[in-house]
C-alpha cells in the first residue's frame, strides 16, 4: 500500500509511479512521475479530473487532442499518450 496523508485541502495517496490527490470537494488530480521526476499524464487522467469537477465535464478523446495540440509549446508529449508541461 502506498503513502497516503494530506496537505490544506487535499488528501493524497501515492500509488505505482504516482499521486493522487483529492480536494474537499471531491475533485481529483492523479499524475504519474517518469523517471527524472517529471509530473505526467494521460487523457484517462484528464477525463477523471473532468468528470469529478464539482460541474462535471466530460470531453472526449478528440477534444483532449485538440486541447493539448493547442497548448503546445507549454505542454510537450514524452512518450506517446502523455503528456507533461515544457521545461523552462
Amino acid at each position: 500500500m502506498g503513502r497516503s496523508g494530506k496537505v490544506g485541502s487535499y488528501s493524497y495517496q501515492v500509488h505505482g509511479v504516482g499521486c493522487l490527490f483529492i480536494s474537499d470537494n471531491g475533485t481529483e488530480i492523479d499524475v504519474d512521475f517518469t523517471v527524472d521526476g517529471r509530473e505526467v499524464f494521460d487523457f484517462w487522467r484528464l477525463r477523471r479530473y473532468g468528470r469529478s469537477l464539482p460541474d462535471h465535464h466530460d470531453p472526449t478523446e478528440q477534444d483532449l487532442r485538440f486541447a493539448v495540440e493547442s497548448l503546445k509549446p507549454l505542454l510537450i508529449e514524452v512518450r506517446p499518450g502523455w503528456f507533461s508541461t515544457a521545461s523552462a
